[in-house]
């Protein structure tokens, strides 16, 4: 009997050393992904205050030379002065001593008299573009099950860490309170925000 209870108590506190290691290795994982999905997940949650994709960037530019009389001539010259190789979306005159040139991200406001250009840009955020991308899953396919990989490993920190401990400061003690009050934290918004409606 005794000889059982000591295997018992042998088997238990394996179980729970191997539980240990299984979450300490799983957190090493998840760290990198964490680290992406946490910055972009705060990025993107304030899509209101801020383009979290791209920043706008200003410069301005002097032209050598006269700027051409005529739209597509003066358009060219720009474009050959700032070497531009890219095809506008757009190019107009807007009066006569105002040339506007357009691209997708970009755009030149071009004074014809002074060959003054104004500059303005929409750059990819260093990082932050690549993340939002991953987080929004726009890759699809293979990323997918790499997202899905990642929520179990989730799924099994949160899991394994209530069983880590025991005691006072394990899932019978301390522990279900910080769960519950967890717990409680989308329930009470829900309950307050009246939910998703409908």
């Amino acid at each position: 009997m005794d000889e059982r209870r000591g295997l018992l108590a042998r088997a238990k506190k394996r179980w729970r050393a191997w539980l240990r290691v299984l979450h300490r290795d799983a957190g090493y994982l998840a760290v990198g992904l964490t680290f992406i999905y946490a910055v972009s997940g705060i990025a993107i949650n304030h899509l209101e205050d801020w383009n979290p994709n791209f920043e706008t960037v200003s410069r301005t530019h002097q032209l050598d030379g006269a700027v051409p009389a005529d739209e597509q001539a003066a358009t060219a010259y720009v474009l050959d002065q700032l070497g531009i190789d890219l095809t506008p979306r757009e190019a107009y005159l807007v009066t006569d001593t105002q040339l506007e040139i357009y691209f997708d991200n970009r755009s030149l406001v071009v004074d014809t008299d002074t060959g003054r250009v104004f500059d303005e840009a929409q750059e990819p955020r260093f990082f932050l573009r690549v993340a939002n991308w991953l987080h929004y899953n726009r890759g699809k396919a293979a990323w997918t099950y790499i997202a899905d990989a990642y929520a179990l490993f989730l799924l099994f920190l949160a899991v394994s860490g209530m069983f880590m401990l025991r005691g006072r400061n394990g899932l019978l003690g301390r522990g279900l309170v910080l769960v519950l009050a967890g717990v409680s934290v989308p329930i009470f918004y829900v309950t307050l925000a009246a939910g998703p409606g409908g």
